[in-house]
């Protein structure tokens, strides 16, 4: 594990590495037009857990036929008129549409619609969308790729008609945490394994190159103007950053705790990454420290996903461990000290926030659950 002392050379080379990587990535980016992180002393966790966030049911609730593990909702603009989502369970995956009011006056709370039902008798573990999903031509297409059970990848193509295609990709000797879809082209996948790999495939399932870990790999985000910039994080509580051209690592943060669950890059306000370690959030500014700004508890339990509104680059949201009756979601703001939502549900796992609303979805029991947060 990366482990330096501030003021040490190892954090200025750094830190001057942080800065050439921001000008690469986004040279128009602005700290000073960022909301500034909080600087409140850290709570107490259990008067925290009472008292920062206003518990309040789902906003809106689907049923499903069984427990969902996974949600995602599409990232991408597809054409359609709602907002395409896939969840899945131990056998099967659904594509459905949903649509709400704050979309559509004439829509009374949600809109959802089942597209399509893909039995497959085997748990899905992760869903990825690509970018090369359309839903306003003659023919649609759907297309995301699945990592389950079986430590295989699946690339689902489908005209939600006739004409489904299953791509079956193999590799990985372990249980595969996360894949991402190359979002420019969506010519490619990447994806990280228990086995201490990250890969990258082309769509016929073949590998392009790999990357040696040192931990489990529990989280990717790729940057989608720069396709050549891959944020890659670590069970042992160091993110890396590579670059797909020369295959070198050109940025690392630690997280100074383990286990790393998750981590997610703000894709906003690319200065920002978070991730939850042990009970913990914590968040960085990758221009001034490989270790994070902020730190705060959040769950009791163990926290086990992070995740950036793609609505507003200051909001994110924290799941606990499923099956937990403490704490399932909380979501967060960077102009607050405190959580400003609450949700709890029996069972809950997977989450995802919508493409331009301030509403997260996560799995429930035998249910999808959405929270819109109010601004």
């Amino acid at each position: 594990m990366l482990h330096f002392p501030p003021g040490s050379e190892a954090v200025v080379a750094n830190q001057r590495r942080a800065a050439v990587f921001q000008r690469s990535i986004e040279s128009e980016s602005s700290i000073g037009d960022s909301v500034p992180f909080p600087r409140d002393p850290r709570p107490d966790l259990g008067e925290m857990m009472v008292n920062e966030a206003g518990s309040r049911g789902a906003t809106h609730t689907v049923p499903t036929e069984e427990t969902v593990h996974v949600v995602e909702l599409n990232p991408f603009e597809d054409g359609g008129a709602g907002s395409l989502i896939a969840y899945g369970g131990d056998n099967y995956i659904v594509v459905g549409s949903c649509r709400f009011q704050e979309e559509d006056a004439e829509i009374r709370g949600m809109e959802f619609k089942t597209l399509q039902t893909f039995n497959r008798g085997i748990r899905v573990d992760s869903i990825a969308w690509s970018p090369e999903t359309k839903m306003d031509t003659l023919t649609q297409l759907i297309q995301f790729c699945t990592a389950d059970a079986d430590r295989k990848l699946r690339l689902l193509t489908s005209d939600l008609k006739e004409d489904t295609r299953w791509q079956v990709i193999e590799g990985h000797t372990d249980y595969i945490n996360d894949v991402v879809f190359d979002p420019n082209t969506g010519k490619q996948i990447a994806s990280v394994s228990d086995d201490h790999t990250c890969r990258i495939w082309d769509l016929d399932g073949n590998q392009k190159t790999s990357f040696l870990l040192n931990s489990p790999g529990m989280s990717l985000c790729w940057h989608p103007e720069e396709i050549y910039k891959l944020m890659v994080a670590q069970k042992n509580g160091i993110i890396r950053f590579y670059d797909l051209v020369t295959l070198q690592a050109i940025l690392s943060l630690d997280c100074g705790q383990m286990p790393l669950m998750s981590a997610d890059w703000c894709l906003g306000n690319t200065i920002k990454v978070g991730a939850v370690a042990g009970n913990d959030w914590l968040i960085w500014d990758i221009t001034r420290s490989s270790y994070p700004q902020e730190k705060r508890p959040s769950h009791l339990d163990g926290a086990q996903q992070f995740r950036w509104s793609k609505a507003n680059e200051n909001l994110f949201a924290t799941t606990g461990y499923p099956g937990k009756t403490n704490s399932q979601l909380l979501v967060h703001h960077l102009g607050h000290p405190q959580a400003i939502l609450f949700g709890s549900a029996s069972v809950a796992s997977g989450l995802s926030w919508h493409r331009t609303l301030p509403l997260c979805a996560i799995g429930g029991d035998r249910k999808v659950l959405f929270w819109m947060t109010e601004m």
